[in-house]
């Protein structure tokens, strides 16, 4: 493998998992991401099942586990602020308390990842791939910025709407399944005093509801919220700027109650805001010649499915694995990374189907009325799903 160079698209998790293991594997690692840095913000995320074995290999899991969330509960509230549910055995976004999952924020994880790398992967930020072009032998690659560059194997880890799947394997709409809902996150000051809490505001219709959450020792505090929406986002997102998605979140909440108008006004100033739809990627195949496709780029669960970070972290492990086992030839690694991995993904993928049922089925009912700790009551056949793969040992 030494002398082999891959070009990894994208540095949130999955890219600078692979880039850990396969430099590890005795790969030549670039990582090529258009942001400056370090991307700030993003949802609270959780590392389930096998890729608790994944990063306990990595030797990166206790660093995980001391900076997860730590929440102790949660409660659930309606317009006036009455506590309808309050619990500290689950969280809505974390399950179980005592179970061994680490929920953890996104930029914290991705931190601790790019940190595991060393100093033996090449990160080229605020840049990305402008055209790929393949060969027999190997890819030529265009960036951005001008530069010109060949490698051996491409990953995309771009993320559900991945430029670099665009340009190989064909537009977005060929393979985007949107769900019917959009999440908006940003952060806001701790205002609430919560200590280590999440507060669900429930609603009723189009509006899913508001959810904060205390983090970072209660220094800041993150707010969720979702809406219904059949509007494609290659309409709805693809022109519009961060003050657009904004005026969204304000538009769709705009006559809600509880502290959601004062989260709103947070909003506005928010330098870390994300705003995107509720999505699967379905393919046929993740790989096409010598360009390969890594979590939400190829098999994006959404959000609903509770997974996504999972299902990148053990992407990687076993992309990176099967090419060591080829011995660095990518048809037969290629061949090997879909035949382990997609019956666990597309069971991610149905269970975060079913899971919208029962939350489109709550949202129909009245916070009044409804029992609020069916919000925190997941599936039977989640926990069978997660630790439904055993990872080999490469």
């Amino acid at each position: 493998m030494h002398g082999t160079r891959v070009l990894i698209s994208g540095a949130s998790i999955g890219g600078p998992a692979l880039a850990y293991w396969l430099d590890r594997h005795g790969y030549e690692v670039t990582v090529v991401e258009r942001a400056a840095g370090l991307r700030p913000g993003g949802q609270a995320i959780d590392v389930r099942g096998p890729a608790l074995d994944v990063c306990a290999r990595m030797g990166v899991l206790p660093e995980i586990r001391r900076r997860s969330t730590g929440l102790r509960g949660m409660s659930v509230v309606d317009d006036d602020g009455k506590e309808l549910f309050s619990t500290t055995e689950r969280t809505a976004t974390g399950g179980d308390i005592d179970s061994p999952d680490v929920e953890i924020l996104r930029d914290d994880l991705a931190s601790i990842l790019f940190s595991a790398g060393g100093s033996g992967i090449e990160y080229l930020f605020d840049d990305s791939i402008a055209s790929i072009a393949q060969g027999g032998d190997e890819v030529a690659v265009t960036f951005l910025r001008g530069a010109r560059r060949s490698f051996d194997i491409v990953v995309a880890a771009d993320g559900v709407h991945s430029g670099t799947r665009a340009m190989v394997f064909g537009p977005e709409e060929d393979f985007l399944r949107h769900l019917g809902v959009y999440l908006g996150v940003w952060t806001v000051p701790n205002y609430l005093e919560l200590d280590r809490w999440q507060v669900i505001y429930r609603t009723r219709g189009n509006t899913w509801g508001g959810m904060v959450m205390s983090v970072r020792d209660n220094t800041e505090a993150r707010v969720f919220i979702g809406f219904h929406s059949d509007e494609p986002p290659t309409r709805l997102l693809r022109d519009s700027t961060v003050s657009d998605r904004k005026r969204l979140v304000a538009e769709a909440y705009a006559d809600v109650g509880w502290e959601m108008p004062r989260m709103l006004e947070y909003m506005w100033g928010a330098p870390d805001f994300h705003f995107d739809s509720v999505s699967q990627i379905r393919m046929d195949s993740w790989t096409r010649g010598r360009v390969a496709l890594l979590g939400d780029a190829g098999y994006c669960g959404s959000p609903l499915s509770g997974q996504g970070t999972s299902m990148a972290l053990v992407g990687a492990y076993v992309l990176a694995g099967e090419l060591k086992a080829a011995g660095g030839d990518h048809t037969a690694a290629f061949a090997a990374y879909e035949r382990e991995l997609r019956p666990y993904m597309t069971a991610n993928q149905d269970f975060a189907l079913s899971n919208k049922e029962r939350m489109d089925a709550m949202m129909e009912q009245d916070p009044a009325t409804a029992g609020a700790e069916a919000l925190v009551d997941g599936p039977a056949d989640f926990q069978e799903v997660i630790n439904s793969l055993t990872l080999k040992d490469y």
